[in-house]
């Protein structure tokens, strides 16, 4: 049989009418009673009556407070029932939501866009290569005659515009002469965060002899003597690959003219490639910036780079033209490709990455100019690249599934607010014998002394980093609804007439 259930909104109404009325009769029964026995005036039974009639309207306006303060939401400080479980559930659905509105809008590029782009790169970069390999000197420092494409333009976690690559170009040295690459410990010197993971290299000849007789042009355009030793200058390759990238540009800037207007620049001691593409088509029309890196390759797909040091954050006593940046980007293509063989199809591990990295962007414009550069610095792409890393082959691949992306974006933050209160995040290719055995480092590498990558940076910074890290993640619903409107990059565009060059 039915069951009536009661409605406690009509229940306490009909009981304010009931003691409302009753009362009411008690005051016309009053009034009675006195005027028979007392024989008052009808005057005092007419102030009865108001007297009652102001004490039902007290009560009802009690009545209506007390109704009025129900209508709030209870708060739960026991265990969670029903309802708050409920409404956990629509409050990480909505941010699950705002997440992935903010990464169609603001952070995806388009495949279209961004392949246009490169072979755009690849095309000028091309040229300019087979130029200087063409055009060269015995005894000196050569083209190898092919380029590296690394960055996140070619390992798919680009953010906002597809209009920066990175292009790692080989060259060699005479045939005669030998690297000797060998990493700096850090007890004989204070290295500065930027120095983690420095490589000096040495450079030997056959004979001790040679270097007067052969070398010695060599010795003076590319090398510091140090201890009677030759130590291969960073500084003296990278400026004389600035002066070898302008001549070949000017041998090929003429055929291009009328596709593309192409200039060379330095910024930061930089050498940038500028790209803009004469076109019709909006997607053609995004200006292009090229970083051309020097580099030597030791084996198994590392990289040695001349690349310039911010010397600002380096101690005046470091000599900071002997050192080489080492590259590790086949490797960590190798091992991204390895868990996109085993991840779901869907997998959300990049997009997390590129998340991150858009909502550290985000956060960076509301900060100080000393704290934005060391948020920046600090929360850089390669440090969430490391962290990424790491919590790939911490967490159980199937757990990557597109429909956790919630879950793994707080494993992210998470991971990374731990490792800034323990100022310690270890370079994840230097010293790690925990690394996925497919992949092959030389044997000065895989034997190298860890690094720190969060080495060097004082415990307050890092706690203001950890601090603003999670707050960021806290109010990111807050952070994402202030965000402008969506930048004017093509997402999807028509077809271009020009696929490539001709």
């Amino acid at each position: 049989m039915p069951v009536y259930s009661l409605n406690l909104k009509v229940f306490w109404l009909l009981v304010a009418f009931l003691f409302t009325g009753i009362w009411c009769l008690f005051v016309a029964w009053r009034r009675d009673g006195v005027a028979q026995g007392e024989g008052s005036c009808p005057e005092n039974g007419f102030n009865h009556l108001q007297v009652g009639f102001k004490f039902c309207l007290v009560f009802l306006l009690c009545y209506i407070i007390l109704r009025w303060c129900g209508s709030f939401p209870r708060r739960h400080y026991g265990p969670p029932c029903s309802l708050s479980v409920q409404q956990h559930h629509h409050q990480q659905q909505h941010r699950r939501n705002l997440l992935e509105t903010y990464y169609e809008q603001h952070v995806r590029l388009s495949p279209h866009v961004l392949g246009h782009s490169k072979a755009h790169v690849s095309q000028i970069v091309g040229e300019l290569i087979k130029v200087g390999k063409a055009k060269q000197l015995d005894g000196s420092v050569t083209f190898r005659g092919d380029f590296v494409q690394v960055g996140s333009a070619y390992e798919q976690h680009k953010i906002n515009s597809p209009d920066c690559f990175d292009i790692l170009v080989p060259l060699k040295m005479p045939q005669s002469l030998k690297f000797e690459p060998f990493l700096k410990k850090h007890k004989e010197e204070s290295f500065a965060p930027i120095l983690q993971g420095g490589v000096m290299c040495q450079v030997a000849a056959p004979k001790k002899s040679e270097w007067v007789k052969t070398y010695k042009q060599f010795s003076e355009c590319f090398c510091t003597e140090i201890g009677q030793k030759h130590q291969l200058s960073s500084a003296l390759v990278l400026r004389w690959f600035h002066w070898k990238i302008q001549r070949c540009l000017n041998v090929i800037r003429y055929p291009f003219e009328e596709r593309c207007h192409i200039t060379l620049c330095v910024c930061d001691e930089k050498l940038i490639l500028k790209i803009l593409p004469r076109s019709d088509y909006v997607c053609c029309h995004i200006s292009m910036s090229v970083r051309l890196i020097p580099a030597f390759h030791l084996g198994d797909s590392v990289f040695l780079t001349a690349q310039p040091w911010n010397k600002a954050l380096i101690q005046e006593s470091i000599n900071l033209d002997i050192y080489w940046g080492i590259n590790f980007s086949k490797h960590e293509q190798r091992l991204m490709s390895w868990f996109k063989d085993q991840a779901p199809l869907n997998s959300c591990h990049l997009k997390c990455l590129q998340i991150m990295k858009g909502l550290r962007d985000l956060n960076m414009k509301k900060q100080r100019q000393f704290v934005c550069s060391q948020w920046k610095a600090i929360l850089s792409s390669y440090i969430l690249k490391t962290a990424l890393f790491y919590l790939l082959l911490k967490i159980p691949v199937e757990k990557w599934d597109d429909s956790l992306l919630l879950e793994r974006m707080e494993d992210l933050v998470l991971f990374l607010k731990e490792c800034l209160q323990k100022q310690r995040l270890m370079h994840f290719f230097l010293g790690n014998t925990n690394i996925p055995s497919f992949i092959s480092l030389p044997k000065i590498f895989k034997e190298a002394q860890p690094v720190n990558l969060l080495e060097g940076y004082g415990p307050d910074i890092l706690d203001h980093v950890s601090f603003q890290l999670l707050n960021l993640w806290i109010q990111m619903p807050q952070i994402l609804r202030m965000n402008p409107s969506p930048r004017n990059i093509p997402r999807e565009s028509p077809r271009c007439k020009h696929a490539v060059f001709n």
